[in-house]
């Protein structure tokens, strides 16, 4: 069957398109490792110009997912040399056979950072800062009362983000925003105000007593707790790995 032309479709230039269609097609495996990709090929078969393809195929280069060679050409490259936390391959991958994986790997990913997090920002946070993170449990409680899954994921998104932020470690930072960023389940924002999260509210709230206290092993141990709590509600995120 063949491909159809990219140059109706709206949204996305000729370019962002063809580095979308071809992403794509590499990370779901259509285009296995070390496929050579011929961009005479490529600009006939989606009907652009061998300047979008060139272009294209840079930005797919940068992203680990191409190399290109003199006298070999560009291939594919195999998963281990991917850039997977680059925000284009995890969206990819989200919608793809690999979503399994990457879900997986994300939350563990968390379970590296927040309790570190919460660790670091133990006694560094503002009058205010606490206060913003009190109000966000409180704001949490009420989406649980009143059965509303997006806000509470909103209030708990926020949460998490102003506790990695008063952490003051910008790497950190960055990775944690790369996972918050990730493409999420519709159950699982709308899961976000069952009866089991009552008892997450009590960690949430843990955690802020023991970031005003200044105690980090308290608020390290909260965290664990609360990740502990919300992979047990739901089977498809992995539990803490034991070292």
């Amino acid at each position: 069957m063949s491909t159809p032309s990219i140059n109706g479709r709206r949204g996305r230039g000729l370019h962002g398109q063809l580095v979308q269609q071809l992403g794509q097609m590499i990370v779901s495996g259509d285009l296995g490792a070390d496929r050579l990709l011929v961009p005479e090929e490529i600009g006939q078969r989606f009907e652009v110009s061998r300047t979008v393809v060139r272009e294209s195929l840079r930005v797919l280069e940068a992203k680990g997912l191409v190399s290109a060679r003199p006298n070999v050409g560009t291939r594919v490259r195999p998963v281990s040399d991917w850039n997977l936390l680059d925000p284009d391959i995890i969206e990819w991958r989200a919608f793809g056979p690999q979503r399994d994986d990457q879900r997986r790997e994300l939350s563990e990913l968390r379970w590296t950072i927040e309790p570190l997090a919460a660790r670091l920002a133990a006694g560094h946070g503002t009058d205010e800062e606490q206060v913003q993170l009190a109000a966000m449990v409180a704001g949490m409680g009420h989406a649980v009362e009143q059965g509303d899954g997006i806000a509470f994921s909103r209030a708990d998104a926020e949460f998490h983000a102003l506790l990695v932020q008063i952490a003051d470690n910008r790497v950190l930072e960055h990775l944690s925003r790369i996972v918050a960023a990730a493409p999420q389940d519709p159950d699982d924002v709308l899961g976000g105000c069952s009866s089991g999260n009552k008892a997450l509210l009590a960690h949430h709230a843990q955690i802020v007593d023991a970031l005003v206290t200044g105690n980090g092993a308290a608020a390290e141990e909260a965290m664990r707790q609360l990740l502990t709590d919300h992979t047990e509600a739901d089977p498809g995120l992995p539990t803490q790995r034991k070292p």
